[in-house]
């Protein structure tokens, strides 16, 4: 052990995501990956539109992916002492409650994609003064949908006794996952920090993003005691020290929700600048300053990041899509089409068009711009003709098209606000960039130059950042910045064959929605 390399100062990353946790290893002078470790995580689905996870496998799997990173650097003759902070970034919105005595999660994660709370929107709606969904936008950038943490929330309360009871007599607490995570690691109940960063929290719908703050208001108006909430932080300080594990007495030193990750790891420090993460959904951000920018086109106004707590605040437009690699899993697990999820690419090609099919993966409802929950998934146009690997490509096109109506809300957006938007050009990340063919049909849909960076880490790399900004090891200035390479993907179809796929892609969203129809009080012989 004495000839442990112990001169390098590297930053740890927790990557806690929707379908797997990883942790990577980051060099805190070069930013290169030097070892990671990933576990998948499971999804429950007890009930249609419902999706949990189990808190405890999600700290399971964190500390797995931590212990073996650990043994690697071994392995590679790498002191662990050379781990100077640890950064964590998240999936958001997913909703855990645990008991402040016990430690134990009163109930499984109710995950973002969720959308059991349908019944309870339609009520929270119905008390806002003029039935509207936007009723708190000015104050939290948010509509009323069932996406956010505080309307599941509010449903665990309404079904879960554990959970009323608890947040009655004081005993639970509420976080997201990077909450969870944080008061684990920091003791749980021998001392645990409570704590989330302002990234994680806008997207609760309690916070007032101009304020920063937990909004008073909004509390009274979903009756969640503020005894439960965590204590919001910036993205970069001191969260607290890990009290167990090969990484004992390490300070965790930054959070950020992974699309404020992805938009840090992408260096997008300029107003104008966006990013789109393809990954279990969809997620596209675009810096719009220091000031909130509220949306006029079905767009989220969230805070971007805040590396600091004397740092500004820098917001962000986002536009969110349900469902992007989560498609091709379906395609893989539910209908056997392939066999791994890189098999889509190889079986697209195999046709090299949809022949008109056009499918709408609204498993979850639609996302940004509709903020329809009563959408369904709709394949239309479909004929003897198609086969498989039509659907293939359909699929690839589906994840485009949403991207691209994003990107048109977010134009809207920024011109009314007088915002400079850096359009014809996009920078993109997460698992699914590996496929060059839907990075091909994203610049052509598009007519815009994808820019895929070489180094694919960009979500955990963001928060290693802030965690070694944090801790002065690294340096966020635009001249101490690693350059970043990229490879282009440049538009090569016609402008009238793309408007021409776009059109029946319009089509095919109106056929999508209003299938969600209430559950009947009886059954008749055609449901039997």
């Amino acid at each position: 052990m004495s000839n442990l390399d112990e001169s390098l100062e590297l930053i740890g990353a927790i990557d806690q995501g929707t379908s797997s946790t990883r942790f990577l290893v980051f060099n805190g002078k070069t930013a290169e990956v030097v070892t990671y470790h990933q576990v998948e995580l499971t999804n429950y689905y007890p009930n249609q539109g419902w999706v949990e996870q189990d808190p405890m496998e999600i700290l399971r799997t964190v500390d797995e992916c931590i212990k073996v990173s650990m043994t690697n650097l071994e392995k590679m003759n790498i002191a662990k002492s050379c781990i100077k902070a640890i950064g964590i970034s998240n999936q958001r919105e997913t909703t855990i409650v645990w008991s402040r005595s016990s430690g134990k999660p009163l109930h499984n994660a109710v995950v973002w994609c969720d959308n059991r709370t349908q019944e309870t929107v339609d009520k929270l709606i119905k008390k806002t003064p003029s039935n509207n969904s936007n009723y708190f936008q000015n104050k939290c950038g948010l509509p009323i949908s069932t996406y956010f943490s505080a309307v599941k929330l509010r449903w665990l309360m309404d079904h879960v006794e554990a959970v009323n009871s608890a947040l009655e007599d004081g005993d639970g607490l509420f976080g997201t996952v990077d909450s969870w995570l944080i008061w684990n690691l920091t003791g749980g109940v021998d001392g645990g920090r409570h704590l989330t960063d302002i990234t994680n929290a806008s997207r609760t719908m309690l916070l007032n993003i101009t304020t920063q703050a937990w909004d008073e208001d909004i509390l009274n108006f979903f009756n969640i005691p503020s005894s439960c909430l965590p204590q919001v932080c910036s993205c970069a300080e001191n969260y607290g020290e890990m009290k167990s594990g090969p990484l004992k007495r390490v300070m965790i030193c930054g959070c950020l929700g992974d699309q404020h990750a992805a938009l840090v790891g992408q260096t997008c420090f300029t107003p104008g600048s966006a990013k789109n993460t393809y990954g279990t959904g969809c997620f596209l951000l675009q810096n719009v300053g220091t000031k909130p920018v509220i949306s006029k086109h079905g767009l989220l106004s969230t805070v971007g990041y805040k590396l600091g707590p004397d740092e500004p605040t820098m917001y962000a437009l986002e536009g969110s899509v349900a469902v992007a690699g989560s498609l091709v899993r379906w395609l893989r697990d539910n209908l056997g089409i392939i066999k791994e999820s890189a098999d889509i690419e190889t079986l697209a090609l195999e046709a090299g068009t949809s022949g008109g099919l056009v499918f709408v993966p609204a498993f979850s409802g639609l996302y940004a711009p509709y903020w329809r929950s009563d959408a369904r998934g709709t394949m239309c146009g479909i004929t003897q003709f198609h086969t498989k690997a039509h659907i293939a490509y359909a699929a690839l096109e589906a994840v485009c098209f949403q991207t691209r109506e994003i990107i048109e809300a977010m134009t809207k957006d920024s011109a009314a606000d007088n915002a400079e938007f850096k359009g014809r050009s996009l920078q993109v990340d997460g698992g699914m960039t590996g496929n060059r063919l839907l990075m091909q049909l994203q610049a052509d849909i598009l007519g815009y130059t994808v820019l895929k960076p070489a180094m694919s880490e960009t979500t955990a790399l963001g928060a290693a950042m802030a965690a070694g900004k944090a801790c002065g090891i690294w340096s966020l200035k635009a001249e101490d910045l690693t350059t970043v390479t990229f490879e282009r993907f440049e538009p090569k179809a016609t402008q009238a064959d793309v408007e021409l796929r776009y059109t029946k892609w319009k089509l095919a969203v109106e056929k999508a929605v209003g299938w969600n129809f209430p559950p009947c009080s009886s059954s008749t012989s055609a449901d039997k």
